[in-house]
């Protein structure tokens, strides 16, 4: 069963009636149960729940219906129950048939909404079905098929306008794009009448696509035009609405159509853009215009839970915190609306935004705790309505810098769609929900280089207006008051993002300028990782700003060398560690790329608050973050040059620089011999740092450049070397040096008996 049909089949049944004993055997058989373990556990000899209406599949799930508006304590119950503790099911699922609260054992996840909304979370069960939930997000069908189906327009339009592929054009047609992107999603949304695009390019689009260049520019220029300014226009034209928000601000041009092409557009226009979700969607799209990427279609993005282990210490444990506090405080009311003040006044900034993914999952937290705000205030209210206070969180309150120009216009795009949809819900809690058009302004998101730009420039310090006294004004021979524009203390800037890592090897000669221009006074800035920059742009911006940053890195700036060279020095900036994650497995977005160990750390100027140390499954409280990570005072160990009581000196070992294929764990290495027994004449033992610390056992290949014929000729092998090529060549100059000798590391560090034992 794929994950279309779980959808489907879990849509069909928050629609039956709801039955209270049935419902959990229901949900098991949507989330693909074999049904000899159904039938063990209606019979009851596989069942070891507590009540007899329990259901309890061992490691599985633990289901209890909940008396109507228990649902929550119902929960409380199954996670302090005894059979919980024993049976270890991997999800506790509770229901009254309005409500449903579900809690996940291993990834200490919660899910609770609406019974009829279940589907709307039918990623958070996946697991039951044998599909971990970052796989999920990534296969998301709708993203999927639509991502599929621009690619196919962006190829067809590209072959029919061969002039189209110089770089000026580029940012024409990635606008043009983002703009046809825009009017599908507004269509099935509401935005527009009903198919009015669809049908517009399809009645008037020509029946070769001839005329379709024409219309898409007519439409584009009447978007910017509100409706009293339009003169002349044909219905067809005026019956699209003023749209505003800058996505429409520039005349361009727009590509020419064939029949194809056409075909391609109504076809994707046909699809139902109400599903797609904005923080994973632009990733995608992404790889719909950079054809390098194509073979990763819908992993480019950075998973909720890894977004979310910076933006909650951060700042949204704070706002959690605050709210906590509020509830039930004599001074209630007046706590929430300063809770609603602060909310108002956050920006977040990510100088390394790419597809805005960060930005987008920080606006949809905070617009829901805001909501939860209002409901609370009418709680407490006695009845009386606060929701036509509008929102306070504007796009306008959220900052960007990208490098790919696509990115950035898919990101101002993402979060325009992250809005509406954010409104939809708003509606529905509260009644009403702003207009979708005119846009409002959107997000401030800038195309350049991050570590050029100045980033007051960007995200600039926030300021308010304030009344002065009373002055005396000659002209009018009279008192008057005045008003000046000062920095707004209140204001809180959280810098966040997963910026680029690249190791001091794997850099080109632009990223080493970039570096040297960035830290011009740091000693061995040649020796440091790509992603030291963003931190210590981050550490000159706090200097200015009432603000604190949060960064997914990579483990090694944390390790070795890299603490002197860099943390030292950052820290003489007056800015400390303010909370970290240990590190843990990520693989990273390039194509080819291992998996890498990374680490989150928050950054803030010096303070007497308590510092938290995370790793998977707690949260510890200490007084002060290392350099190292660890709970300790600031310590560096320094390097010196010559060891100081006679040991010998430490050697280089031997780097790899291979993208992972010339190195394999145990398995890996099993199944190559068993697919091929010559093979173990070219295999080592390798032993590195995390193999010495932490246990464990790999494998490398190992091939002499006179054995490397033989080594070749093995198709295994020879699959590997060609990897190998690949990774190098598109990585940095030392990388690219190394593409002739793929079947060897780039440092080879050998003693003598080993080689000579093998017949030198």
């Amino acid at each position: 069963m794929n994950i279309a049909e779980i959808v489907m089949q879990l849509a069909d049944l928050v629609k039956e009636p709801f039955d209270q004993g049935e419902f959990a055997f229901r949900m098991l058989e949507v989330y693909n149960a074999p049904k000899a373990t159904l039938t063990k556990l209606r019979s009851g000899t596989q069942n070891k729940g507590e009540k007899p209406s329990d259901v309890l599949w061992s490691r599985k799930l633990y289901y209890r219906a909940a008396p109507v508006g228990k649902v929550a304590e119902t929960l409380d119950q199954l996670r302090e129950s005894k059979a919980a503790k024993t049976q270890k099911p991997r999800f506790l699922l509770a229901t009254d048939g309005h409500e449903v609260a579900a809690y996940d054992t291993k990834t200490d996840d919660t899910c609770h909404c609406d019974f009829d909304k279940l589907n709307d979370c039918f990623d958070f069960f996946l697991p039951l079905a044998g599909i971990e939930k970052y796989e999920a997000v990534a296969e998301n069908p709708a993203d999927i098929k639509a991502a599929g189906r621009l690619a196919k327009l962006h190829d067809e339009i590209e072959l029919h306008n061969p002039d189209w592929l110089v770089p000026e054009k580029r940012h024409v047609l990635n606008l043009f794009l983002t703009r046809i992107l825009f009017c599908m999603f507004a269509e099935d949304t509401g935005g527009f009448d009903q198919d009015l695009f669809v049908k517009t390019i399809s009645d008037h689009g020509g029946s070769d696509g001839e005329h379709l260049q024409d219309l898409l520019k007519r439409l584009f220029d009447v978007m910017n035009v509100p409706d009293d300014r339009r003169g002349e226009v044909p219905a067809h034209i005026r019956a699209f609405p003023y749209v505003n928000g800058g996505l429409f601000a520039d005349s361009t041009e727009v590509p020419a159509f064939n029949r194809r092409a056409k075909r391609m557009l109504v076809e994707a226009a046909q699809l139902d853009w109400r599903e797609i979700n904005p923080d994973i969607f632009g990733s995608m799209i992404q790889a719909v215009v950079d054809t390098d990427m194509r073979g990763d279609l819908g992993m480019h993005y950075t998973s909720v839970p890894n977004i979310m282990k910076v933006l909650q210490p951060l700042f949204l444990m704070s706002l959690e915190e605050e709210f906590e506090r509020a509830r039930g405080h004599r001074e209630e009311r007046s706590l929430l609306r300063k809770l609603l003040t602060r909310i108002s006044k956050i920006r977040v900034f990510d100088p390394a935004c790419g597809s805005g993914n960060f930005l987008i999952i920080a606006y949809r937290e905070l617009r829901s705790l805001e909501m939860r705000v209002f409901q609370r205030l009418d709680e407490i209210g006695g009845g009386q309505t606060t929701w036509r206070e509008q929102s306070g969180v504007k796009l306008s309150n959220f900052y960007g810098i990208e490098l790919a120009d696509f990115a950035v216009e898919t990101t101002k795009l993402s979060l325009w769609i992250a809005e509406y949809q954010m409104n939809q819900r708003f509606k529905s809690l509260f009644g009403e929900a702003p207009k979708s058009f005119p846009l409002r302004e959107g997000g401030h998101i800038v195309c350049g280089n991050a570590l050029r730009l100045d980033w007051l420039q960007v995200c600039p310090r926030p300021m308010k207006t304030v009344q002065k006294e009373k002055i005396f004004d000659l002209a009018r021979v009279e008192k008057v008051h005045a008003t000046e524009q000062v920095p707004d203390e209140e204001a809180e800037i959280f810098v966040v993002g997963n910026p680029q890592f690249e190791g001091a090897r794997e850099q080109t000669k632009a990223q080493k300028d970039d570096m040297r221009h960035c830290m011009p006074d740091y000693e061995g800035v040649n020796s440091l990782d790509y992603v030291c920059c963003w931190f210590e742009k981050a550490a000159q911006f706090m200097q200015s700003t009432n603000s604190a940053a949060g960064f997914v890195a990579t483990s090694s700036i944390c390790q070795g060398q890299s603490v002197s060279l860099f943390w030292k020095q950052l820290r003489s900036r007056g800015v400390e560690i303010a909370f970290a994650h240990h590190p843990f497995k990520w693989r990273n977005n390039a194509k080819n790329n291992a998996a890498v160990s990374c680490i989150i750390v928050g950054l803030t100027l010096k303070s007497k608050a308590p510092k938290f140390l995370y790793d998977d499954v707690n949260r510890k409280r200490v007084n002060n973050i290392s350099a190292y990570l660890t709970e300790n005072e600031d310590v560096y160990v320094e390097k010196l040059m010559n060891p100081s009581d006679g040991r010998p000196e430490l050697v280089l070992g031997n780097q790899a620089i291979d993208g992972g294929h010339l190195i394999l764990s145990s398995d890996e290495r099993d199944k190559l011999l068993i697919a091929n027994p010559e093979i173990e004449a070219f295999l080592r033992p390798l032993l590195g740092n995390n193999d010495f610390f932490q246990g464990g056992r790999r494998y490398c290949i190992w091939v002499h450049d006179r054995d490397y014929p033989k080594a070749n000729s093995i198709p295994e092998l020879a699959e590997r070397f060609r990897r190998v090529a690949e990774y190098r060549r598109t990585g940095g100059e030392v990388a690219r040096s190394l593409v002739h000798i793929p079947y060897r590391f780039r440092y080879v560090h050998e003693a003598n008996p080993s080689y000579s034992r093998e017949g030198a």
